[in-house]
């Protein structure tokens, strides 16, 4: 047994100690870069619809996901455990370095980039390929500066978050539209729906990123009420969350939280 592998495995099982997997399997391969800058302030806002990580309870430690990843908006919100994988790459930190990311925007396909060498056409972010497009100081966690781009393992991971989750409120003239931040558990909603004080449940749809959207001509003047259920699979119902008097640009926060 190599000593590059014997390391990864000691490292892998390391990690598993610190994290909870959000189904138990293998550690899946992919590539890693890193855009944003050494203070990440140009990874804020993106293709999930968030936009102050640090308030809607990101934070620094980020990616944006290629297509075969970021799943049309469907994993945003989603936490990554994030291992160098040294076996493939002279490129890792020294020591026994991983990092935990949130999927926070997309990183595109370029189609007039030509395969040259390592790089495929379309680049690193073009489908089929799994890759993370990090945070720069999320990415120096695991890799070195200089490198550019990193073979990693990966897991999806339990995602933790101080409090409860959060409702922005957005549209016009009866087009609703409610940005879902800070999301425990699994990270991410599979499906969502709206309740006012004088209305039946009224189902959601997923809009863009982690932003929901329903018709309906009569919920401004009325208290919301919001049931989610997580990709995790677990059902929430946030009674009363949104006060009559809500407004459009206005965030709601509340004290539940997913498990998974």
């Amino acid at each position: 047994m190599g000593k590059r592998f014997l390391h990864q495995l000691v490292l892998a099982v390391a990690v598993a100690l610190f994290v909870s997997p959000v189904r138990s399997g293998d550690w899946l391969p992919a590539t890693a870069t890193f855009y944003g800058g050494a203070d990440g302030s140009d990874t804020m806002g993106g293709a999930c619809g968030y936009s102050d990580l640090y308030e809607q309870g990101y934070g620094i430690n980020n990616a944006a996901l290629s297509t075969a990843l970021f799943n049309d908006g469907a994993s945003c919100g989603q936490c990554y455990v994030i291992i160098c994988d040294s076996s493939k790459t002279q490129w890792c930190k020294p020591g026994n370095n991983w990092v935990v990311v949130s999927a926070t925007n997309f990183c595109p396909p370029n189609w007039d980039l030509p395969a040259v060498g390592d790089l495929p056409a379309g680049g690193w972010c073009a489908p089929p390929r799994p890759h993370f497009d990090m945070s720069q100081p999320a990415w120096e966690n695991i890799g070195i500066y200089s490198a550019g781009v990193i073979n990693v393992l990966y897991q999806r991971v339990k995602c933790w978050k101080s409090g409860g989750v959060r409702f922005t409120m957005a549209g016009f003239n009866g087009f609703y539209m409610v940005l879902v931040t800070n999301v425990a558990g699994s990270g991410s909603i599979q499906s969502m729906a709206v309740k006012g004080n004088n209305t039946d449940w009224i189902p959601m749809y997923r809009n863009w990123g982690a932003n929901w959207h329903c018709l309906s001509g009569g919920l401004v003047g009325q208290g919301l009420s919001f049931a989610l259920v997580s990709t995790g699979g677990q059902n929430l119902v946030f009674k009363d969350v949104v006060p009559a008097w809500w407004q459009f640009g206005q965030t709601y926060t509340t004290y539940q939280n997913f498990d998974y």
